[in-house]
């Protein structure tokens, strides 16, 4: 495996595992709720980061069916707890596996779709992905600080 495949599909692995992290960390009443100044919700930015994830490494990359609806990331509400967390558990095991199938040459090669008003390289275009995520995981942390006034998640123990 290409140690760039490696890489990411660790860091993707443990960043992912962190994000539903964040959803076992937030009961119902909090996951779609906001405070002012603040579009989103802790449940749709989970179901944004799916959608984007399954859509761009899994369909894109991994050739995974995947059929995207990105309004619905954002405008639906209530999307029951469990149903949530199969679908990100899911994603844990998903992107890393896709990513660490990822040959050196596929890496240097431009991605199929222009997301970003330029070219890029896969290897361009997932850590782009990558940053999203830490992004989008850094808001939910916040939002689910402020909701809750609960503070940071201790780290998960050690195997």
């Amino acid at each position: 495996m290409p140690a760039l495949s490696a890489a990411l599909a660790a860091l993707f692995r443990r960043d992912l595992a962190r994000l539903v992290r964040q959803l076992d960390a937030l009961d119902a009443a909090h996951l779609w709720h906001t405070v002012p100044g603040v579009t989103n919700s802790a449940g749709n930015l989970m179901l944004h980061l799916n959608g984007n994830l399954r859509e761009y490494v899994g369909r894109q990359i991994g050739g995974v069916p995947y059929e995207r609806d990105r309004a619905r990331e954002f405008a639906a509400r209530d999307v029951p707890q469990d149903e949530l967390r199969a679908s990100l558990t899911d994603l844990v095991a998903l992107i890393p596996g896709v990513i660490e199938r990822v040959t050196d040459a596929t890496w240097d090669e431009t991605f199929p779709e222009n997301v970003l008003g330029e070219p890029l390289t896969h290897r361009q275009f997932v850590v782009h992905l990558y940053g999203h995520l830490n992004y989008h995981l850094g808001q939910i942390d916040y939002l689910r600080r402020v909701l809750t006034g609960d503070g940071p998640l201790a780290p998960p123990p050690r195997p």
